[in-house]
Order: structure tokens, then sequence, then C-alpha cells
């Protein structure tokens, strides 16, 4: 199994590798969840050329970390979350374009790793994204990248509202939104799973000539 040293312990880390790759992923996932929940989405990805890169977040799956310390307070952890997803970036060395996708918490850091690194992704999916975990300057900094970006929400998401995070999106970003009726907030698991996925393969896929 494949780890590499984060910045609160060892990090595991998942592979899906495409048979005929055009573009590299780095996957971020969500609260409570860790990277092997994933395979059906990086599955079909991989059917469409993408191949994906998936940590567990500290504390999550297989990597090392302290629970408690994410439950007292996330905001304090982010800068430890992305640095490792900063890491987890630098291991895929394809020469492939590289996208970048977020989930919930993920989104949470794949938000200022963008906007610190806007050299590094040909374009970035923010699933579910927090609005008590992101900070508005940030993403408009995320969003000044120039880098292409695409938010994919659920209408019915009872953890995050998406009023809100379409209104934060629309004044703070030039980004694509796309809400999708009868789904909450766990898009990649609920029964619209494959309609998103397709959006965002096709977004990957759209800037990885």
């Amino acid at each position: 199994m494949p780890f590499f040293d984060g910045a609160r312990g060892r990090v595991h880390y998942r592979t899906w590798n495409a048979a005929e790759p055009h573009a590299d992923l780095v996957f971020l996932h969500g609260r409570g969840q860790h990277s092997g929940n994933y395979h059906r989405f990086a599955g079909l990805l991989a059917a469409r050329g993408i191949s994906t890169w998936a940590l567990d977040l500290y504390a999550h799956g297989l990597s090392e970390g302290d629970a408690e310390g994410l439950d007292a307070d996330p905001i304090v952890t982010l800068d430890g979350l992305v640095a490792d997803a900063a890491h987890l970036a630098t291991l895929p060395d394809s020469g492939r374009p590289l996208a970048l996708m977020g989930h919930s918490l993920g989104t949470a850091t794949a938000v200022p790793l963008l906007a610190r690194t806007p050299t590094v992704f040909s374009s970035a999916v923010f699933c579910a994204l927090p609005t008590r975990l992101v900070d508005p300057d940030t993403l408009a900094g995320a969003d000044a990248t120039g880098v292409p970006i695409l938010v994919v929400h659920g209408v019915d998401d009872r953890m995050v509202p998406i009023d809100p995070v379409r209104s934060l999106v629309g004044e703070r970003t030039g980004a694509q939104f796309v809400g999708y009726d009868d789904a909450g907030h766990d898009l990649l698991h609920e029964k619209v799973h494959a309609t998103v996925t397709g959006d965002v393969a096709d977004h990957i896929l759209r800037y990885a000539p």
C-alpha cells in the first residue's frame, strides 16, 4: 500500500489508472469518508481516459492523525490538509493535464490549494462546497488563477443548502455552477452519480487537449 509522510503522520493514497489516459485527477474526499469509497467514481473516469489519485485525509481511512482534533475545529486543520494534497499533486508526474476535485471538506482543502498553486492544475471541480469552511476571498483567489472551475451541488443538500453556495459562487467567481435535482450532499453516491461523473469528466477533458 502506498504512503507518504504528511503534515500529521503517514498519508495513504490510491490510484486508478486509465488504459489510455488523457488526464490525471487529484481527488480529495469529504469528512468521514476515505479514498476507498470512490472505486466506482474512479472506474467511470478511467473509462473516459482519466486516471485518479486520491488520498485518505488525515485521521481518515488508513492515514494517521488525530480525529479528535479534527472534530474540535476542522478549520485549523486546513493548512495540514492542503500541504498533504499539494504533495499528492506532485506524484502523477505524467506530463498530462492535472485536474483537481474535492467533495465537502475536500473542497475546503481544494480551494486554497488551487489559490496557492495557480500553475499546477488545468481545471478544478468543487463538489458540495461548504460555505462555513471556505473563505470567500480565498475562493475569489482560486477563481483569479484563471483555472476553469466547475461547481456541482445537490439541490436538496441539507448539510450545505444550495442557495448560499450559488450566491457565493456567483458573487465571487466566474465558475460554472450546476445544481442537481433530487440530490443531497453526497452527489457521487446518489442516484445522479453517473450524471455528475459524466459532467465532471466532460469538464476535465475539455481542458485536457
